[in-house]
């Protein structure tokens, strides 16, 4: 192992240090700008943490260049034969207008690279709700929708995907978490999956209001 490694546990580290990460870890996702000290400590023990966080069936996603760091369960074999452990990390199914809106602000993220603006992706509640209006049946109530919209977005919010802005609750922050969850090759398929939005919101709108 290279000495120069930053990226190692220092000797003696207390096990107080990777429980603290290991806590927080637990708790959600550490923000490099949020949480700038709890941050370069995780990047110090990273290696500790990863074999902590790993005798609970975790796996630690750490992404240096966007920021951020989040524990995920093991994607092991165990479960296809009925021998893994209980999952600390539950898995959530999404309803319909959340994970529509989170294809959509992804989708809206890449464009924004793409084109080399800001690093940082702000909408307005008004843009999103632009965003959504074409799944909808032509006029389809506008206050109905921008109740909808607030919804999903909460629900987003809760998540961790997005943030909103402080002192402007119409304005959100797409965090680029997202794009762990929705990576490129979904992305590619974006479209058909689109397609597949258009369908089911041609059969029932009232998913909208789930």
């Amino acid at each position: 192992m290279n000495p120069t490694d930053t990226h190692t546990p220092r000797p003696g580290t207390a096990p107080r240090e990777l429980s603290q990460l290991a806590v927080a870890l637990l708790k959600g996702v550490i923000y490099q700008e949020e949480s700038p000290a709890l941050w370069n400590s995780l990047l110090n023990l990273q290696s500790g943490v990863r074999d902590y966080v790993a005798v609970l069936g975790l796996d630690l996603m750490l992404d240096e260049a966007e920021g951020y760091a989040f524990l995920r369960s093991h994607s092991m074999d165990e479960e296809e034969n009925g021998d893994a452990m209980p999952r600390l990390v539950a898995r959530r199914q999404l309803s319909y207008p959340v994970s529509l809106l989170l294809a959509l602000l992804r989708k809206k993220l890449a464009e924004s690279d793409a084109g080399g603006g800001e690093t940082r992706l702000i909408l307005s509640r008004d843009e999103v709700a632009e965003l959504i209006r074409i799944f909808l049946p032509a006029g389809s109530n506008e206050v109905k929708l921008i109740d909808q919209v607030d919804a999903t977005l909460n629900k987003i919010a809760e998540l961790g995907f997005i943030r909103r802005l402080r002192g402007e609750r119409q304005m959100i922050e797409v965090r680029r978490i997202i794009k762990a969850f929705i990576d490129a090759q979904w992305l590619a398929d974006f479209d058909h999956r689109l397609d597949e939005y258009r369908r089911l919101a041609g059969q029932s709108t009232e998913e909208l209001d789930g």
